[in-house]
């Protein structure tokens, strides 16, 4: 069995992470990603790749397959079943099938994307994966996850420790002062065309 640096890992890693599956894909959502990616990415210019961080079966890629036809996509995506079915979107040489902390970036990407994984990544690794979404970008990175403006952790379906919210974009910002902000928004639960997951949203570009 793969050994993790965190409990987290495991345990999207393992049959939870395997039920999320089934919960979180469907006509529905793929019209409120496509709403809320052409949102997102208004500001954003030119850019030709991309890469998920956290991917799983490929909901996000897909909205922006249609958005971007021609846009270069990879994904990381840490639970195996998950990632059978991202290949079945990107491409076997698209996907990385491991952890966000155990993956380490080859190249970059125009765009780097994260949308609600810094949430149930453990604080004490956050840090490492700021550090990994900065170094895999030549130009924006999207941070899409639920906001608070002080860290707290909440329960998750009955599980402790498995989602925190904190101020994800202010931290990336503070550690990389040439990641600034160009764009951000929120996306509402009870919206009644395009619903989200009360997303809070952060379009930076990598000033040099």
């Amino acid at each position: 069995m793969q050994k993790f640096k965190t409990e987290q890992e495991a345990f999207w890693a393992g049959e939870f992470g395997v039920e999320y599956i089934s919960r979180n894909q469907g006509r529905e959502l793929q019209a409120a990603n496509l709403n809320f990616f052409s949102k997102a990415l208004k500001s954003a210019r030119n850019f030709h790749s991309c890469i998920e961080f956290g991917a799983n079966i490929g909901m996000n890629v897909r909205a922006l397959q249609l958005l971007y036809p021609t846009i270069e996509i990879h994904g990381i995506e840490i639970n195996q079943q998950a990632a059978d079915q991202l290949v079945e979107v990107l491409g076997r040489d698209n996907v990385y099938r491991t952890s966000i902390t155990d993956f380490q970036p080859e190249r970059k990407w125009d765009l780097v994307l994260i949308k609600g994984v810094l949430i149930h990544i453990n604080p004490d690794a956050l840090t490492e994966v700021y550090d990994k979404l900065v170094a895999s970008s030549t130009r924006y990175v999207l941070v899409a996850e639920y906001y608070n403006p002080v860290p707290v952790a909440i329960p998750y379906r009955g599980h402790e420790n498995r989602l925190f919210k904190r101020d994800f974009a202010g931290e990336i910002m503070s550690r990389f002062p040439e990641m600034q902000l160009i764009d951000y928004g929120f996306a509402y639960h009870l919206d009644p065309d395009f619903p989200q997951d009360d997303i809070t949203w952060f379009l930076m570009e990598k000033k040099i």
